[in-house]
């Protein structure tokens, strides 16, 4: 199996170029359920040890449903499949560059949960476009046993989020370890209280937010606990989305505005909305990836 292993802005994605399972065709939500019900191994050799890790996220490349689009993407991490991966769509846009498949300085990248529109600066430099977000519940309380109460938003980015700046120590690499187990805690609370999201699926990313390094550069900081347990090396770009529709839900961010959002490696996202006509948002997120490898995997039984 022939795939592109690259970053964006630290948080790794393995895209899938040849060798992949066979899917068939139509919508992307069916060939999803197809990966799922009958070739479920092949996302788990691609991200499991020894060929993969936690934080390893998958990108299988496959033709579009609707022709008029530049390409199709399965995301997938190493606890199962993901609607929309935004770190993981600006290295898909950087792989295409590397491979030297890009007619345009503008790619429509189609998804199970729609199209993404990514705009290459150059060949590392993308900004993506993305299906509507919106923030769904404001000031959400979750009991989380051995914390207490914390307060939050939930919100849609591709996927759903617990955002809330109620985080028990300074966002930083070392303080890695405490910061995974209060997400966890809140992500287990989640679950036993019965919270979703509006359409009744799992809050499975969560959020927690605090000061910038330096208010310069950024203006945020965020530790995101991802699906499988492993935290978001980048600012998350679904998160950052997210974010974006809670600011602008609550009055603190204006169409056109700039968001500078920080991860736990201070590499940053720069996010604006657009204002979209049916309710939420159209954000607009800006990252850079670069290749780091290009391997055969070779998956024996």
């Amino acid at each position: 199996m022939r795939v592109i292993d690259s970053h964006t802005e630290g948080e790794p994605t393995r895209v899938v170029i040849s060798g992949g399972p066979d899917l068939g065709d139509g919508p992307l939500t069916e060939r999803v359920a197809r990966f799922r019900e009958h070739h479920d191994a092949v996302r788990q050799r691609l991200t499991h040890e020894p060929r993969g890790f936690d934080a390893m996220v998958g990108a299988l490349l496959c033709e579009p449903y609707d022709e008029s689009r530049d390409a199709g993407v399965i995301f997938f991490n190493n606890r199962g499949y993901l609607g929309m991966c935004g770190h993981g769509t600006i290295g898909v846009a950087a792989t295409l560059a590397h491979l030297d498949r890009v007619s345009a300085d503008a790619l429509r990248i189609e998804t199970p949960v729609g199209v993404v529109s990514a705009t290459l600066h150059d060949a590392n430099r993308v900004t993506i476009d993305n299906v509507a977000s919106f923030c769904w519940r404001h000031d959400v309380a979750v009991d989380v046993p051995t914390i207490g109460t914390v307060r939050g938003d939930i919100a849609w980015g591709g996927n759903w989020f617990f955002l809330t700046n109620d985080t028990p120590c300074e966002i930083k690499l070392e303080n890695e370890a405490v910061l995974r187990r209060t997400a966890t805690a809140i992500h287990r609370a989640l679950i036993a209280q019965g919270i979703t999201g509006s359409d009744g699926g799992e809050i499975d990313h969560i959020e927690l937010f605090g000061p910038p390094a330096d208010p310069k550069f950024a203006d945020s900081k965020n530790f995101v606990l991802c699906p499988g347990k492993a935290y978001d090396r980048s600012p998350c770009g679904t998160g950052t989305r997210a974010k974006l529709a809670c600011l602008h839900a609550a009055g603190n961010l204006k169409e056109g505005e700039l968001w500078r959002q920080a991860g736990i490696l201070d590499t940053i996202f720069e996010g604006t909305v657009k204002v979209a006509p049916e309710d939420g948002i159209y954000p607009t997120v800006t990252g850079s990836a670069f290749v780091t490898a290009e391997a055969d995997l070779i998956l024996a039984p």
